[in-house]
């Protein structure tokens, strides 16, 4: 409460004073006087207990702020975090594609083969330990049994087989439409090289996609009129059962992530062969400003802080399947590998001392077969949306689209998967729960956007 508080303050102070007598670099300046007393007042607002939880906006600022981005930042600059296979080139499933962005910003740079770390290059049968893939004291039928499509000494037609079987059972459990990263055109993309920011898509084809997302696949009731234009409100969430309303909420929170992204990292200037990116306030005013969006501002940040809980405790559920000493971030370089999973421990126990998860026991709790039917409803809705991603034109939007659809998509497998997370052997590798690296990838990365 006292942390609120003193936030409030902090922002009434700001708000009332005069940007002109504030000395600061000419760019903060520029911030400075785009800002207005009732943009603040908005801010204001977005404040107290989040609905379908028990925790409020100011206790996550400060867990995460002090405890969560510092670490999370440093995690994701790790090379096993940094390089993410993904294939921009499939096409579109729901419309003819009308063609990829031609703005030089929405070009993805590919990651030569020969700087991606030796152990990323060998797939997702290192995704244990060396240990766990060089075991010299078993035949190799045992091996087979044992360690599956993991052992990297089984041959191709081995691990073909073992592969198809995998994507069969996995694709139960699968919340996204997964690339196929043995594609000719699945190639590795440096994160870090190609960060997420406003490169200029934008009107009819941008609107299109997220169009798409909110009227064909999201849960509503048929009073919500969602029009074109993706920043108009939208009405009648409270009418939802819990379940449906989650689902609206996650949807609502990553554009709002998105959008927030493109704000803060917006093209400012271009003159002189440079180009200048920092934070645009009055875009952002357009998107979240109670005035300029009706009332709706407040609620779609608020949504940004519901998606942040919801993948916080998809962290703390899946917590037990990294700390086996079977699970080595693999990159081939053994100190690199030690110090990132022990980062990622860290950011764990972190979690862990959160005392307000989201509880996800609340939801799928009715008559079991209506049960299942919503959760597979669910499952199947949110699938759908990872496959419009390969419909959006900007290449460089395509990347970071994917990558949080598919990291929100593991976030909701491992909130369904509790039982098997449960049940996983310490000394061998998963069974009944697994992760490829490309899931793990999206996952923390997700999270950290």
């Amino acid at each position: 409460y006292a942390q609120g508080r003193r936030r409030r303050l902090m922002l009434q102070s700001l708000s009332q004073s005069e940007p002109s007598a504030v000395q600061t670099h000419p760019g903060v300046e520029v911030v400075l006087q785009a800002v207005t007393h009732c943009f603040f007042c908005s801010l204001l607002q977005l404040t107290g207990v989040l609905d379908d939880c028990f925790c409020d906006v100011e206790s996550i600022d400060v867990f995460n702020n002090f405890k969560i981005y510092p670490r999370i930042k440093k995690l994701t600059e790790r090379d096993y975090f940094r390089y993410y296979k993904v294939n921009l080139k499939r096409p579109c499933p729901f419309w003819p594609d009308d063609g990829h962005c031609a703005i030089k910003d929405c070009h993805v740079e590919p990651c030569p083969e020969s700087k991606v770390p030796v152990g990323i290059k060998s797939g997702n049968y290192n995704k244990y330990s060396q240990a766990a893939n060089t075991m010299s004291d078993m035949t190799e039928c045992e091996q087979a049994n044992e360690l599956g499509a993991i052992n990297s000494t089984l041959s191709n037609q081995s691990k073909e087989a073992f592969a198809d079987w995998a994507r069969h059972d996995d694709a139960q459990d699968h919340f996204c439409e997964l690339d196929d990263e043995t594609s000719p055109d699945a190639e590795y993309v440096d994160l870090l090289l190609n960060p997420e920011r406003f490169t200029g898509y934008k009107g009819p084809s941008a609107w299109r996609v997220w169009n798409s997302i909110y009227e064909e696949n999201c849960f509503k009731p048929r009073s919500v009129y969602r029009p074109l234009n993706p920043l108009a409100p939208s009405r009648g969430e409270s009418s939802l059962c819990l379940e449906k309303r989650v689902f609206y909420r996650l949807i609502s929170g990553l554009h709002s992530s998105i959008n927030i992204h493109l704000c803060a990292e917006y093209l400012l200037d271009e003159g002189w062969g440079r180009s200048v990116w920092g934070p645009n306030v009055q875009e952002f005013r357009q998107r979240f400003d109670t005035a300029e969006t009706k009332g709706e501002g407040t609620r779609r940040l608020k949504n940004l802080y519901f998606l942040y809980l919801i993948e916080l405790r998809a962290l703390y559920k899946v917590a037990p399947y990294f700390e086996r000493a079977i699970v080595n971030l693999y990159t081939g370089n053994s100190q690199e590998d030690g110090e990132t999973k022990e980062l990622l421990l860290q950011i764990f126990n972190e979690i862990k001392a959160f005392p307000m998860h989201f509880d996800e026991k609340s939801m799928f709790a009715g008559h079991k077969m209506e049960a299942k039917t919503l959760k597979e409803e669910f499952r199947l809705h949110f699938k759908n949306i990872s496959r419009i991603m390969d419909c959006v034109g900007c290449s460089k939007c395509r990347l970071w689209g994917k990558l949080q659809t598919q990291g929100l998509g593991t976030a909701l497998k491992v909130l369904f998967s509790e039982k098997e997370i449960k049940n996983l052997p310490e000394h061998s590798p998963s069974k009944g729960f697994q992760l490829t690296r490309q899931e793990i990838v999206a996952l923390l990365n997700g999270f950290g956007r």
